[in-house]
């Protein structure tokens, strides 16, 4: 059984099930860790640390396959996504008494405590972009990021990728695809450098800079 683990360390090749929401084309997908914790019969219990993406049930009849006997998954136990840990959770009830105790003397203790900013979870899965608080509002109507409104950005980004645009306090405005890898835009001074699909941040946070431009121009 070891060895036949060992065979799926690293990168593998995985077509979708039948039964899935993407296309079902052969892909490449990578197995950091897999480990035999325990064994009772027929069953046994590993623990594995995969890509995004990966089909962990796909994977588990493929290891059959290699054994000969053929294998399925009866239960799958997510530990851990990203940075978020299963020992970082709360119960809904302790959630409640955080909420109640909030509306019924202000305490925010619980909830800080209980509710984990979005930003702490995206700012170590996605490239970042951090813009001038002048050009908050308008993205937040849906406008694109142009270089000039840029303070800052990660290095490691290409054109097409996922990124976070960001406020210079932080906090998440949208989620866009880059229109410019992170070495263009070090390059340039300006242009379109991501297109925001999913606009994260509350409308009128931020002052609508730009329609008062744009009212000084039909005046």
């Amino acid at each position: 059984m070891t060895s036949a683990l060992e065979e799926f360390a690293g990168s593998i090749y995985q077509r979708p099930p039948l039964k899935s929401a993407v296309k079902r084309r052969l892909r490449i997908r990578r197995t950091n860790a897999i480990e035999l914790i325990e064994r009772k019969d027929s069953f046994f219990l590993l623990r594995v640390d995969v890509e995004a993406g990966t089909y962990i049930r796909k994977l588990f009849h493929d290891i059959g396959e290699v054994l000969g006997a053929g294998a399925s998954m009866r239960e799958l136990r997510r530990i851990r996504v990203g940075p978020l840990h299963e020992s970082d959770g709360v119960t809904l009830q302790q959630l409640e008494e955080a909420h109640l105790q909030w509306e019924r003397g202000g305490e925010e203790k619980g909830l800080k405590s209980a509710v984990i900013p979005v930003e702490n979870v995206l700012d170590s899965l996605i490239p970042k972009i951090v813009v001038k608080d002048t050009a908050v509002g308008a993205i937040a109507h849906g406008a694109t990021v142009k270089v000039p409104g840029i303070c800052a950005f990660t290095p490691n980004f290409d054109r097409g990728d996922v990124v976070g645009i960001f406020t210079l306090k932080n906090e998440i405005v949208a989620l866009a695809r880059a229109e410019m890898s992170a070495k263009t835009i070090s390059e340039l001074d300006r242009g379109v450098a991501a297109k925001p699909f999913r606009v994260i941040i509350e409308m009128g946070l931020y002052p609508d800079l730009w329609k008062k431009r744009s009212d000084s121009l039909e005046r």
